[in-house]
Order: C-alpha cells, then structure tokens, then sequence
C-alpha cells in the first residue's frame, strides 16, 4: 500500500472478490426464508452448486451467475413472484459490509452515496455498476450488472429493497424516494405489493433500475456521521481500489493477512473464502512457482516485523496475532526469518529510531528455510 497514509501494510487485510464473485452476504436469511415457505434450503444450494456451509460466513465469496439462478429458481419452485423483495426485507445495509460502515460515517448524504457507488464493486461484487445522475430537483441512483447474467429479474428486486434501506440509514426514516424504475417485467397484479413494499411510485416504463428522490436530500447531514471513521476506513478502501491485487498469488497473501490472528488460518479455509477447491488452489500457486506455506511464511514474518515496531504490543500479543499458541514458537520461527529474536529486533529498532532494519525476507529465502 501506498506510503502516503497511515498503512504500513503492503497489501488490504483480506481478499477481495473477482468479476465472477459476491459476497455470501448476499444470501444472508435465504435459508429462514425458504424454510418458512416450507421447503429444503440446504438442497436449493447444492441444487446451484453453492456450499450451504459457505452462507454462514458473509465474507466468503460465491459465483454470481448461481446466485441469479438460485433467486430465479426459488421465485418459481416457491410460487413467490416477489421472492427477491420477500429475502431483502430479512436483510439490512450491512450485506455490504464495510462500505455501509463507510456510508453510516459519512457527513453528507452526498459523500455517502459516492462512497457507495464507488466501493460497492470492490467490497461486494465487481459485477455491480452504480452511478448518480444529479438534476436541478431530481436526482437518480442508477444501477446495471457489467457482465450477462441471464435472468435476474428476482436479483433485482432485492438490490432495490435493499439500495432504499441504504438511503434511509442516512438520509433519515422519514426519506421517500420519488419513484423506484426497474429492468423487470412483474405481473400486473402485483405491481400494488411491489409499491407498498417498496414505499414508492413505481415506474412501469421500460429502463435502467433507477431510484430517484429530490436533489436537496444529497446535501442533508447524516446523523451518525463520524469523521475520523471515514476518514480511515475511506482511505483504506481507496488504497485497496488502487491496488488492483487480483492474482491468485495477491488475493492468498490478502487471505492470510487478513485470517492469522483468528487462528484458523489454513489452505482449506482459503480455498473457501476464494469459492474454490483445494487442489485447484494449489495448481494455480503451482503455476506461479509458490506454496500456500510460502505465503503463510512470508506474511508472518513481514507482519511479525511490523508488529514488533509498534511498542505497546507486547511479545504475547505479537505471537497471538500471527496465529501462533505459544511466543516460544514465534520466537523461534522469527530467528529463522531474520536471524534474530523478537526480543533484539525490537531492540535495535527502537535504537535506530525506525530506520529500515537488515534481513529481509522474501520467497527465496522461505524456500530455503523449508529446504526446498
């Protein structure tokens, strides 16, 4: 990451999806939902190719195009014509998780919305295209998918529901959208429920999905607005959006960065997170000459050294956030690194005042700590 911010880090804190990937946020109260209805949810997934354990973390990744089929398919098998609205309403904003942060932090309504518009293809889904069409009284957020998903009328009606809730988190409860347009073609009886639901006039006239409400709302203050939060988090996204870390070997390093202090940093939880299997994982670092161990060294052993240079972290707390049990083992794993104990690092860091510290680490060197 750049060095003109507070990130010392060279790299986001965890991956992000590619063009054909969501977020499993997306699916968030389905399975309630279809139980409620009556049917399997566990079999509708795997029906679509989607791991039912997957759904239970919302910032695993799954392919989009099974996603748009899985809501088609349910709106049919269910006989529930507005199933994608019925499953917005068991959602909130944070299905797009820390760009609702972002907008919640923001000061005006119209920094939040740019920040929506502007991060959501990057957090959520790449496949996500957004824009806002400012006029003298009306203005209109606009959205498309930027790849052919087949149908996805029922896709559609759910970003609608859940977009409106978005603008009412900082507009205000009290915010009415002019009217709500959508690339859909409901039936005619029930265009009343898609209204009341949706708490607007909605525009039958064939378009591009638009939510329109007066101009005067983008200059509105939002009440939790909180300027060091977006100021942070906001240059964090940004740094991430510039990065465009999208190989296999970038987006296993931002797994593990983002995964060691949890302890359960593995190659098969990766492998999950990034919608893949195992062995396809370890083909793809084959390709490019690296091992997941490699990376897990690497990563440690950079994050290691850029822990130890904050001084109220003590040696304990260092191990625990590289995901090890026990200091002796890090203590251990850090002399291999660098040859030298946490302990002296530290030391001579502090002695030089932050200069840049001998013994960098690197792939090659991993490689002949592991013998290779």
């Amino acid at each position: 990451m750049g060095n003109n911010h507070f990130y010392s880090l060279e790299g986001p804190l965890d991956s992000m999806p590619t063009s054909h990937q969501m977020r499993s946020a997306n699916l968030s109260g389905f399975a309630g939902l279809v139980r409620s209805m009556g049917a399997d949810p566990i079999a509708m997934l795997e029906r679509h190719g989607i791991d039912p354990q997957v759904i239970r973390d919302p910032d695993h990744f799954v392919n989009c195009k099974a996603v748009v089929d899985l809501f088609e398919y349910s709106s049919v098998a269910l006989k529930a014509p507005l199933f994608g609205v019925q499953l917005a309403q068991r959602q909130d904003p944070e299905v797009f998780g820390c760009v609702a942060t972002l907008c919640r932090a923001a000061p005006t309504v119209r920094e939040a919305v740019s920040s929506f518009i502007g991060y959501i293809p990057i957090v959520h889904s790449p496949n996500a295209i957004l824009e806002l069409v400012e006029g003298e009284e009306t203005a209109e957020i606009r959205w498309r998918v930027g790849a052919d998903l087949g149908c996805n009328q029922q896709a559609n009606y759910k970003a609608a529901l859940l977009n409106l809730k978005l603008l009412r988190m900082v507009a205000g409860r009290d915010f009415h959208p002019s009217y709500v347009k959508l690339s859909v073609d409901p039936r005619a009886r029930d265009y009343s429920e898609l209204e009341r639901q949706l708490g607007s006039r909605f525009d039958r006239t064939p378009g591009e999905n638009t939510i329109a409400f007066p101009s005067s709302v983008l200059n509105q203050a939002v009440r939790t607005s909180n300027r060091l939060v977006y100021k942070l988090l906001g240059g964090y996204l940004e740094q991430v959006k510039s990065a465009c870390r999208t190989t296999i070997a970038d987006r296993v390093e931002d797994y593990v960065r983002g995964s060691l202090s949890t302890g359960h940093c593995s190659i098969e939880r990766c492998a999950m997170k990034l919608d893949t299997s195992v062995r396809t994982l370890q083909t793809q670092l084959a390709e490019s000459g690296l091992k997941f161990s490699d990376i897990l060294e690497l990563e440690r052993s950079r994050m290691g050294r850029h822990y130890l240079e904050q001084p109220h972290l003590s040696l304990d707390d260092v191990a625990d956030l590289l995901g090890y049990a026990e200091q002796s083992s890090f203590g251990r794993a850090f002399k291999r690194w660098t040859g030298l104990t946490p302990k002296l690092y530290r030391q001579q860091f502090e002695a030089s005042r932050g200069a840049p510290m001998p013994a960098a680490f690197s792939l090659a060197a991993a490689h002949r700590a592991a013998g290779v």
